[in-house]
């Protein structure tokens, strides 16, 4: 079975295709509107929303064409600035215009100058998608393939920070705790003794210069003592024997 490529040249040809095809695209768009003009040299090819309601621009080129980025930045600012009004014209599809709308541009090729000036810019989404249009036996079908994907998002969150999920470690086997022989209760600490007080020698006493006594003054010879009488003994009486005569 042969594959062959089918080149497409209407630009307008290739729009109907690829809304068509919106699945080998990105799942969950919804196509809103198509050939909106922007100024006398850019169109918005197709307005889509996403399944959150964001808002998705797609700039198509049938040829590898530079240009491609500037159109596609010019329909992003436009989206940015009237995204509240597209909400209440086009009512019915669920467009949430607090997001900011990202962009997607599709082209059978793109060279290194659009590669890079989209790969070092900062503060929006932009993807590069490479289309061709195949022919297998009797069928036809887009063969659309990203070339690059903005890595995060640019938007910025305006509610509260989410918190981060925490990651659930490997639970760990519990060995059994060893038991130990319990030791005994430490005694109370007891104050420490209090300081004796120091023991400050007294001081020495000046010895006082001797002094004489004065004399006495002399007797009288009334004061005078008396020599004490001896006290006389009664006189013993003699015991008169009896003469016995023979």
């Amino acid at each position: 079975m042969s594959i062959e490529r089918i080149e497409i040249e209407s630009k307008s040809e290739l729009e109907k295709i690829i809304m068509d095809s919106l699945g080998h695209v990105e799942k969950g768009l919804t196509v809103i509107c198509n050939n909106v003009p922007i100024n006398d040299k850019t169109t918005l090819d197709i307005l889509c929303h996403d399944e959150k309601g964001q808002l998705v621009i797609m700039q198509v080129a049938v040829n590898e064409d530079d240009d491609i980025l500037l159109h596609g930045l010019q329909s992003l600012n436009y989206v940015e600035k009237f995204k509240s009004m597209l909400k209440m014209t086009y009512a019915k599809h669920k467009i949430d215009d607090k997001e900011p709308p990202r962009l997607i541009l599709i082209a059978p090729s793109f060279s290194e100058t659009v590669h890079n000036a989209v790969k070092n810019m900062q503060g929006m989404r932009i993807d590069l998608y490479e289309w061709e249009y195949l022919k297998i036996g009797d069928q036809k079908g887009l063969r659309i393939q990203p070339i690059f994907t903005t890595p995060k998002p640019w938007k910025k969150k305006t509610g509260p920070a989410e918190k981060p999920k925490p990651v659930e470690k490997p639970a760990k086997k519990t060995e059994p705790k060893k038991k130990f022989p319990s030791l005994p209760e430490p005694e109370p600490l007891k104050p420490p003794p209090e300081p004796k007080p120091e023991h400050k020698p007294e001081p020495s006493k000046k010895e006082e210069p001797w002094t004489p006594s004065p004399p006495k003054p002399p007797m009288k010879p009334e004061e005078e003592k008396k020599p004490e009488e001896k006290t006389k003994e009664p006189p013993k009486k003699e015991s008169k024997k009896k003469l016995k005569l023979f």
